[in-house]
């Protein structure tokens, strides 16, 4: 049978054509943005005045060679070569430069809230390597810039983006400092801290303890949540200059105010916490690298994974800014600070508004401009109804026009809310005919193929409902009911931007911009479209629809390149959100990506629906789109979710409980995963492993052993990110051949009674002979009233089930000497301490099983060594 058309249907398809040719090319110019593709990274031999991507890379093919975790040799390697070559700078340097370099290690104990948990911190020994460059005649006191990065990595990655990047971009950017001829006309700090993967320790004991932290007058720190991407400023402040400056000087600018909205909603935090909000209320920047998440904190985080052009953009980026900050009028010690807050109005942290375009400009506005800017739009939307009667007042009331605008925003926000629900629908039908979750993942391509066609159709359903809801004019007498109709889906989308653009400011927010740029657009695309329509009939002809997007490329240009970074962003990071209990955990990740797409699509198409829908709406058109769906939804099918350069990651626990400091009563293997698809999933796919521990390829959770949370003690509080882990009984007799003393906890002195009954116990721990240790968590149950850590205070307790409360202390740092404490008790019941210390060395038989992982499973292996103790 024959498919039959009408001729509005072919020009239908025809304005549709037109519209992907549009979103395509602007696609490209989004992908070879987000992917650096018009940066040149300079060569080995470039001027030694300028950045060079090469030189740096140099640094991080070092870096790399050993593992650089906390209680590995290779951190002390790391910070080694770092102040040689600090020092090798300093040697060259001209006389009219000075350049200071120190090795300090750090001591403390602090509390502090953590991914939600308070929790408190002792840590000893670590090493942060400080450089200070400045002119020969500068002094001590004199405001300073700091730019601080971690040479630390994460538990099994060799830490080539996070952050050996950082580290190597610093190192060059300190000769650029130093060789260039240019006297920085304030000092800079190089901060390179060796314990932020610990939660930010390092940073803690440079703020705490550093001679030279009272002078610093703003802060950038740089991080890596990934290997590519753009190199973005997530956060800013206090205060808004920093960002300013920052929107004057950077060469390739990638920021957008936005971000900092939801940056605290990300599990997660960086060094900027520590300077500009928990101990130094520094004026500050957090600079990070977006993309490239499927390696973050993996052993696929290589050097060949470092996208070309990234580090060469943030080196340009950064000394430009560096230059625009020690020159600075704003750059204040802390002492300047303080006495100056009470009457300096950039101190209230106001924040500012800024966004860039395709990392060509920024624009900036601050937030008494936004007040006004973004006010315009929504008395233009009331105020309007009030002029189209004055223009036309024989036939217009301005109240039934008023209420036609009000009924033309309802239909678009439902048309919006539909963009949202009709991927969500597809993508949980998807699932029940699928035996995994995430076909996405390593193609995110797929996603956008499943759930943009749906979301279009949710987006055009309330035009085909519009005209059983004819305006409120008399059209009678005007005989203009399409035009009213059109007009009134203008200025109803209109006045909905308008309404969310004044929400975000009332709000404190600094995302209203995406509707404010919206709103900016749609107002000459109308007039475009006015104008074309005295030519063209818009019902017989799409060119009046043409003219009316025409204006508005720009503007879909900037909503596609934030939406396609958003959602890159999150589909990586949907490998690491955690796997959360069924039965729903099995569609979370595919219902929050189907969710986002439908935003980006309401965001980036929203505009044109209100004129152009006249074309798209049409049964032909919906049907396709259906189709669409329907066929890739069929496809995604087909697709293995992971592959080695998009990861699954496991969590992979050899757990010993011991007794005694010498004894070992059991022993197993635990096991779980961070994304949607379960340990049943893994094991299907994964046979050589399930046969390595002795089970069926058919996983059933009702019969296996589940992994209690407390087992999981040691990676605390990440491990709340576990749900439904397994344990499976292992060998421990190859423990034995690598240790004979384990870590035991003991009292080293008779407990003392004060006056108020309270009672003091005296505790050694030791570590025994464990070599590689990362981290050991004490977590204390009982009447805890006070300890020798964290100037006596205890952290907010934990209660788990409605059990007893609960301290959770961390300790970390290599030393020969054990660690001593007192824990006081304010009544004589036990007190009870679960200990875990996490050890990188795995004995044999693990590291065996550890093998039998396919290459697309990023395994995080380690051994946990726990026990309990009374007292």
């Amino acid at each position: 049978m024959a498919l039959r058309l009408s001729s509005r249907d072919v020009a239908g398809f025809k304005f549709l054509f037109f519209l992907a040719t549009i979103f395509s090319l602007i696609s490209v110019l989004v992908y070879s943005t987000i992917h650096m593709k018009f940066i040149k990274p300079l060569e080995i031999d470039a001027p030694l005045d300028r950045f060079s991507e090469a030189r740096a890379i140099q640094h991080v093919a070092v870096l790399t060679k050993d593992g650089r975790q906390e209680g590995r040799p290779g951190l002390r390697k790391a910070a080694v070569y770092i102040k040689e070559q600090l020092e090798m700078l300093k040697e060259r340097a001209e006389s009219n430069i000075r350049i200071e370099v120190e090795e300090a290690t750090v001591n403390g104990t602090f509390n502090m809230m953590v991914l939600g948990h308070s929790m408190s911190f002792s840590y000893r020994n670590h090493i942060n390597i400080v450089a200070r460059i400045s002119s020969a005649d500068s002094q001590e006191t004199d405001p300073s810039v700091l730019i601080n990065g971690h040479f630390d990595s994460p538990l099994g990655s060799p830490g080539a983006g996070d952050c050996g990047s950082c580290v190597a971009s610093m190192l060059e950017l300190a000769r650029v400092t130093a060789e260039s001829g240019w006297i920085p006309p304030r000092p800079i700090i190089f901060l390179f801290n060796g314990a932020e993967e610990l939660f930010m320790l390092g940073a803690h004991g440079f703020m705490k303890t550093h001679k030279w932290r009272d002078s610093i007058g703003a802060s950038i720190n740089v991080e890596a949540s990934g290997t590519s991407g753009p190199d973005l400023v997530c956060q800013s402040g206090p205060g808004s200059w920093p960002s300013q400056l920052y929107a004057e000087s950077a060469v390739y600018p990638m920021a957008h105010s936005a971000v900092q909205d939801v940056f605290h909603a990300i599990p997660g935090d960086t060094d900027y916490r520590i300077f500009s909000h928990d101990h130094g209320n520094i004026p500050s920047l957090d600079i990070i690298f977006l993309l490239g998440g499927y390696y973050y904190h993996t052993s696929y985080d290589t050097l060949d994974k470092l996208l070309p052009g990234i580090m060469q953009a943030r080196g340009d980026n950064l000394f430009s800014i560096l230059k625009a900050f020690t020159n600075s009028s704003k750059l204040q010690s802390a002492r300047e600070r303080e006495y100056l807050k009470a009457s300096i109005n950039d101190y209230k942290d106001e924040r500012a508004v800024f966004f860039d375009f395709l990392s060509w400009f920024i624009i900036f506005y601050s937030r008494r401009v936004a007040l006004v800017l973004h006010s315009i739009p929504i008395v233009i939307f009331l105020v309007m109804p009030f002029l189209l009667h004055f223009w036309d007042s024989r036939s217009r009331s301005c109240f039934a026009t008023f209420y036609d605008f009000l009924k033309g925003m309802l239909f678009h926000a439902a048309g919006i809310i539909l963009a949202i629900i009709f991927p969500v629908i597809f993508a949980t039908v998807r699932l029940f005919f699928t035996s995994y979750a995430m076909s996405w993942f390593a193609r995110p391509y797929l996603a956008f193929l499943m759930f943009v066609p749906s979301s279009l159709v949710g987006l055009l359903i309330p035009r085909t409902v519009w005209g059983c809801s004819p305006p409120s004019q008399d059209v009678s007498v005007i005989n203009k009911s399409e035009a009213l109709s059109e007009e009134a889906r203008f200025w109803g989308a209109f006045g909905f931007y308008a309404c969310i653009t004044s929400a975000y400011l009332v709000a404190g927010l600094g995302g209203g911009f995406l509707t404010f740029i919206v709103l900016a657009s749609m107002l000459p695309a109308w007039i475009f479209f006015s104008l074309s329509v005295k030519s063209y009939d818009h019902h017989q002809s799409p060119r009046p629809a043409v003219f009316y997007v025409i204006p508005l490329i720009p503007c879909l240009t900037y909503l596609a390149y934030f939406s396609g970074s958003v959602i890159q962003f999150l589909i990586e990071k949907m490998g690491m959100i955690g796997f959360l209990p069924p039965p729903y955990g099995y569609y979370v990740a595919d219902v929050f990506v189907a969710a986002t797409i439908g935003v980006a699509t309401g965001l980036c198409v929203g505009p044109i629906i209100p004129v152009c829908s006249h074309w798209l709406a049409r049964s032909s058109i919906l049907q396709l789109l259906l189709h669409v769906s329907v066929l890739a939804l069929a496809l995604s099918s087909q697709f293995f979710p992971y592959s080695n350069l998009a990861p699954k990651r496991v969590v992979f626990q050899h757990t010993l409980v011991t007794t005694d400091a010498n004894r070992i009563v059991n022993s197993s293997y635990g096991f779980s995963v961070l994304d949607s698809n379960s340990l049943s999933f893994l094991f299907k796919y994964a046979p050589e492993v399930a046969k390595g521990l002795h089970m069926g390829q058919e996983l059933s959770f009702e019969t296996a052993i589940m992994s209690p949370r407390e087992t999981w003690l040691g990676i605390f509080p990440v491990s709340l990110l576990f749900s439904q882990s397994l344990k499976f009984p292992a060998r421990s007799d190859g423990v034995f051949k690598q240790y004979r003393y384990f870590p035991y906890l003991s009292t080293y002195k008779p407990h003392t009674i004060s006056s108020d009954r309270s009672r003091r116990v005296y505790l050694e721990f030791s570590l025994g002979d464990l070599e590689e240790v990362w981290v050991a968590v004490l977590n204390i149950t009982g009447p805890l009233s006070s300890w020798s850590f964290a100037d006596n205070m205890l952290p907010d307790p934990e209660t788990v089930e409605g059990g007893p409360p609960s301290y959770i202390l961390r300790l970390s740092g290599t030393s020969q000497a054990n660690w001593t404490f007192w824990l006081e008790a304010s009544s004589s019941d036990d007190l009870r301490v679960e200990v875990a210390v996490v050890d990188q060395v795995l004995d044999d038989e693990a590291q065996r099983l550890k093998g039998l992982f396919p290459d697309w499973a990023d395994v995080t292996a380690y051994s946990s060594f726990m026990s309990s103790y009374i007292f």
